[in-house]
Formats: C-alpha cells, structure tokens, sequence
C-alpha cells in the first residue's frame, strides 16, 4: 500500500530526479477509484504524480472515470479532463492501438480459454496497455492479474501498486 507523497516519491523517480525509469506514468482506473473513495485531494494530487515529468491521462480511464463516477464526484473527474487537456497529456489510442487490442484479446481467448464476456472485460484494459505501450509510457495500476496476461502477448511497462490514501 502507498500514500500520494510515497507513490510520488518512491514509484515514479525512484531516486532519480531527472526521468522516471519505465517511462512517464499513466494511472489506470483502478487506482483513480480508490482515490475517488478518499476524497477530491486525493484524486487531483495524483495529476502530480511525478512533478518533474508528464503524468498522461488515457481517454479509455477517463471514460471509466465518468462511466462509475457519482453525482457528487463528477466535477473531480471534470476537473482533471480540463486539467490534462490544458497540458495536452491526454492519450487518446488511434485506429492500430483498436485493431491491436482486438488481436492480443483474440489471442488471450485462445490461451485462456475466455468466452465473449470476459474478452469484453479486457478491452479497456488491452486499449490502455496497447496505446501506452507506444508511447513508452508506464501503467500505475492495482490489476496485476489483467495486465500481467496482456504483457505476456504485448510488451509495455506497469507497476502494480496497492492505494491508500494519506
């Protein structure tokens, strides 16, 4: 488990104030749900996760933010599209990051024997490891189980790391 100063601290630059090794980070919403749990701060002082370097934002987890996102919440999730959309960290997955999710679930299906439903499970998760991974861009996540199979298929970095809020 992590709180926001540690996350900063020892996830991302790791000692290292010049680059964070792995690439710049993205956070999965897996962990924004948690943060949303814990209050407004919580969510908003992950936008800095690494001060010295681009925090990226995805497309695909800022629709699972507004889809699972309360009425009372949803300004927070407002927020930090404007706040990422203002610095231009928004990553948006292109035509072959869809066609490529869609080939790595294919191939996850045959490997693990998923039915329709739980490939539909994963395609958010395929789009974000798929688009960051071309980006070299590096997932912050608590899912370790998805993302460990998609990476077997596709190489792109992730940390997996527990949330507790400060």
């Amino acid at each position: 488990m992590f709180t926001i100063p540690s996350l900063v601290s020892t996830v991302c630059y790791a000692g290292s104030r010049r680059h964070f090794r792995g690439g710049p980070p993205e956070v999965d919403s897996s962990i924004y749900d948690i943060a949303l749990r814990a209050g407004d701060e919580a969510v908003l002082a992950l936008r800095r996760l690494a001060p010295e370097g681009p925090t990226w934002l995805s497309a695909v987890v800022l629709e699972e933010l507004y889809a699972g996102v309360s009425r009372r919440d949803r300004n927070v999730v407002e927020r930090l599209e404007r706040d990422f959309d203002r610095a231009r960290r928004i990553l948006v997955p292109p035509l072959s990051d869809w066609t490529q999710a869609g080939q790595v679930l294919a191939l996850l299906a045959v490997e693990f024997g998923y039915e329709q439903m739980g490939r539909g499970r994963l395609t958010n998760d395929a789009l974000i490891a798929r688009s960051a991974g071309r980006q070299g861009i590096t997932i912050i996540t608590s899912n370790e189980r998805d993302f460990a199979r998609l990476r077997k298929l596709r190489p792109f970095n992730y940390k997996v790391k527990g949330f507790q809020p400060a």
